[in-house]
């Protein structure tokens, strides 16, 4: 899917198609490595707030490992596998370009396998807007390793969405952010006959087929299964799990031309002295 067009009808078709297969996206995606959750966000227990959360694959990661969620899903059937797997978040229907959060008021904004559906030029002003002072953004994909020659095989049949990362460069090249740290962290996902039906299922592509292809394409899938000759005992895919982060540009701070006094008192909300963080999360 091209990044250069996020709001053409046909993305807006596709990014818009993962409800009716929300469960199967649960049950077919991979999760995230916990040590790439962990780089993601940077040490210490922090206010993360992840955007186009989907089924909570990610957030399920980051508020074990002691994190203050708040997630966002413009996807109502997504949003609702969300709120059953990871019911303690609080998770509300928004999008990246309109985010119902207070100016300066997270450490962390995450998108996993989701920013190439946001339109750049709105996104990131808004995840710009809500950092606090020295936070930073962090994308993250999982990308089948397809230096595999089975695995690409998969990638002929399934499509390859997945592995292109290059709406990142928005995030490069953008005057909001500082440099782009990347890192990669290698995982597999076990599948067997039923899950990899999953996987077909949980693609935008699949989402958008009439029924016919919709089979058809099932039973390709099935029989490129059949063929590995794994049976009973399932696949393990190999994934790349690929991240990146940048620390958002302070353009208030000290030393910036046109500084106004330092405020007293915190500039935002940690969410003690106020009811709640999140403009719209009550």
């Amino acid at each position: 899917m091209s990044d250069q067009q996020p709001e053409s009808p046909a993305t807006v078709d596709h990014a818009r198609s993962f409800g009716p297969v929300a469960e199967a996206y649960d049950r077919g995606r991979p999760t995230y490595p916990a040590e790439a959750a962990a780089w993601l966000v940077g040490g210490e227990a922090k206010v993360v707030l992840e955007l186009a959360a989907g089924t909570g694959k990610l957030t399920r990661e980051l508020v074990d490992q002691g994190h203050a969620v708040f997630a966002t899903e413009p996807d109502e059937e997504m949003l609702a596998v969300l709120r059953e797997r990871v019911p303690e978040v609080s998770a509300k229907p928004a999008t990246a370009e309109e985010i119902p959060a207070n100016d300066r008021s997270v450490d962390v904004v995450v998108v996993a396998q989701a920013f190439h559906w946001f339109d750049p030029e709105r996104a990131l002003p808004e995840i710009a807007r809500v950092l606090k002072p020295g936070g930073h953004v962090a994308l993250v994909w999982n990308s089948r390793d397809e230096r595999i020659p089975w695995v690409r095989r998969m990638g002929d049949i399934l499509g390859r969405q997945d592995l292109d990362t290059s709406s990142s460069e928005h995030l490069v090249h953008s005057d909001l952010f500082g440099f782009v740290e990347e890192q990669s962290f290698k995982h597999w996902q076990e599948i067997d006959r039923e899950s990899i039906l999953d996987m077909a299922r949980s693609r935008s592509s699949f989402a958008v087929m009439d029924e016919q292809a919709r089979e058809d394409h099932l039973v390709e899938v099935l029989a490129f299964y059949d063929d590995y000759g794994r049976g009973m005992d399932g696949m393990r895919v190999p994934y790349r799990t690929r991240c990146y982060r940048a620390v958002v540009i302070d353009r208030d701070g000290p030393g910036h031309a046109g500084d106004d006094p330092e405020p007293e008192g915190p500039v935002v909300s940690d969410g003690t002295d106020t009811d709640m963080l999140l403009i719209d999360f009550r």
